[in-house]
């Protein structure tokens, strides 16, 4: 029911996930990130308790192959998840038990990992990897096009109706929390169109939050 990309941009230190799904609010259940940590996606049957719990064990020290042993060790329901952990470092481990749905696949590039289940073909996952690669910009506009890229290979088997973008950087909030709760057709351009809208204004809000002294008017009526 879900496909999303996992990314980390190496020059500024942000990290971020975009995701798609049938379902309505996936961001909400699937997509967790944290400043100076990395990423996890957990999606298929989802377990939202893996995405901090992995967060929390990377940030203990341990590599992204590492929290992803220890997340799995005991765990009984481990056949029925799929899981993307990105670290610090850019490191990928992935993990799709048995029963995830339909067709599923992952891929896995420099600083980022795609994936996703129920998809229309396997090669889905690879081309949003690949797009991440050769797309240049910010991170949103890099996983924005891999996510578009996801689209144009097949996407899911039916229509999607929720996406989602989380990013993190040097503050303890996220810089971007973007989400498309629903849409009876095309969250994915939705999305687009609304990370256009926050992307010249992203700077400002950190600014508010840190600085709001020399933070720039909100250019709404009423503000001098």
């Amino acid at each position: 029911m879900t496909f999303s990309i996992s990314g980390r941009c190496e020059q500024t230190g942000t990290f971020g996930i975009a995701i798609s799904s049938s379902s309505p609010a996936v961001a909400a259940r699937c997509a967790h990130a944290r400043p100076g940590v990395g990423v996890v996606a957990t999606q298929n049957i989802t377990d939202p308790l893996l995405g901090p719990k992995g967060l929390d064990l990377m940030q203990s020290g341990l590599s992204a192959e590492e929290a992803l042993a220890r997340l799995l060790d005991g765990y009984d329901t481990a056949d029925y998840r799929q899981l993307v952990l990105l670290d610090a470092a850019g490191r990928v481990a992935l993990h799709a038990g048995p029963q995830t749905l339909g067709i599923h696949a992952m891929a896995k590039g420099k600083d980022c990992a795609a994936a996703g289940n129920l998809l229309s073909n396997t090669e889905v996952p690879a081309k949003m990897v690949a797009a991440f690669e050769t797309s240049e910009g910010a991170l949103g506009d890099r996983l924005i096009a891999a996510m578009q890229a996801g689209v144009a290979a097949g996407g899911e088997a039916g229509p999607v109706h929720s996406a989602g973008l989380l990013m993190v950087r040097e503050v303890s909030w996220p810089i971007a929390d973007l989400r498309i709760d629903w849409a009876e057709e095309d969250p994915i351009g939705e999305l687009e169109k609304l990370w256009s809208l926050y992307k010249p204004q992203l700077e400002d809000y950190v600014t508010r939050a840190i600085k709001p002294q020399s933070a720039p008017s909100y250019g709404v009526p009423g503000d001098e």
